[in-house]
């Protein structure tokens, strides 16, 4: 069997991307939906499913490149690396596929001047975006996946100890780890009590200070993505805005009432992200914005200044009313699976390890546009 494991399918992409070419064989609704960036998708699923040799018609123009193919758990495309083999291409199958993909995790620093490190985790694969800070020997987490190996081995290598988790607010898309991790490494774990509806947490409040070695985080209550959005401002010269504020768009306000946590309405919500985005735009221009997800497929570091946003992102253009309008009435589709995820991250529900990888395949929509 020729196989590539996602990992290493990703530092090859990262060093030499124009040697491989990554070949999406799904069809092309599920392609436009949901893909590893710069990939090529040729729609054969059905002939390699029904009539493998049907599909070399529609393969047999491909560039004379190592070939890596892709569908979303990596079965079906295994038949098309045997048909491309046989035509004499040099081709492999990406692991898992997909659902592969979604575990890939890159990161690197972002360029602030603080008394410290602060590290940007992306997850390419779902748009996730997860920060580590790290200051005289202590770090602290936001944001984290469940693939808890990948901030754990940072924190190593900066010879530091975790003090403390955070997350900005209960996510939609993907499974929280930071309470694992948290329990793991006996810190606390820090989300704001209107989204732990059933979770043991150390409650955040608007206006409080905590320290991660000589670094001061300030919490400001953001909520209308969730009713326990936070955003942190790391001494003015970073925001973590989680799903608040993004650099295109700002956080979609239907997700908590339609997954049946919230008694809120969309309006409602709509015109409290407003005024909770009026706050951030208090803060200083130069300020980086660190958003909790891209829509893309983020190659970290994801940044821009709070300045840049006010030119480029036009949900912070529009005025009240225009906004409430725009949010409430143009509801984008919705992440996969969103409702459970939900649940499972305010502790209404709970879900086997081995079930994770299923309920998050998907992209994350979580942005309002």
């Amino acid at each position: 069997m020729h196989e590539i494991a996602p990992d290493r399918l990703s530092e090859r992409l990262e060093t030499n991307s124009d040697e491989i070419v990554v070949l999406d064989i799904r069809h092309r609704e599920e392609y436009e939906d949901w893909h590893i960036l710069d990939s090529t998708n040729v729609d054969v699923y059905d002939q390699l499913v029904n009539d493998p040799d049907a599909a070399k018609t529609d393969l047999a123009d491909l560039p004379d490149k190592e070939i890596v193919t892709v569908c979303t758990e990596g079965v079906v495309s295994q038949t098309a690396t045997e048909v491309l083999r046989e035509m004499g291409y040099d081709a492999t199958t990406l692991t898992d596929g997909m659902g592969g993909w979604s575990r890939v995790h890159r990161h690197a620093p972002v360029s602030v001047d603080i008394d410290g490190r602060l590290l940007q985790v992306a997850r390419p694969g779902k748009g996730c975006l997860s920060h580590v800070l790290i200051s005289d020997g202590e770090a602290a987490v936001f944001d984290a996946s469940h693939y808890l190996d990948e901030y754990e081995a940072i924190i190593d290598d900066h010879d530091a100890d975790l003090v403390a988790v955070f997350d900005t607010h209960a996510h939609a898309d993907h499974v929280s780890g930071g309470r694992e991790l948290a329990t793991r490494h006996d810190v606390p774990y820090y989300l704001h009590p209107d989204d732990a509806l059933n979770v043991e947490v150390t409650p955040l409040e608007d206006g409080q200070t905590i320290s991660i070695g000589d670094i001061d985080i300030e919490v400001i209550h953001t909520p209308g993505h969730s009713e326990g959005s936070v955003s942190f401002d790391i001494e003015g010269r970073a925001l973590l805005t989680g799903d608040t504020l993004f650099h295109d768009s700002v956080g979609r306000v239907e997700l908590g009432v339609e997954a049946g946590i919230e008694e809120s309405d969309v309006e409602t919500n709509a015109a409290t992200l407003y005024e909770s985005l009026q706050r951030l735009l208090e803060r200083p221009d130069d300020a980086v914005v660190l958003p909790a997800h891209d829509p893309g497929s983020p190659d970290p570091p994801v940044t821009a200044t709070l300045g840049d946003l006010r030119a480029r992102n036009a949900d912070l253009r529009r005025d009240r009313e225009e906004f409430i309008e725009t949010l409430a009435s143009d509801i984008p589709d919705h992440p996969p699976n969103f409702e459970r995820v939900k649940r499972v991250n305010v502790g209404e529900e709970s879900v086997a390890e081995d079930e994770l990888g299923d309920l998050e395949l998907g992209p994350n929509n979580c942005a309002a546009e």
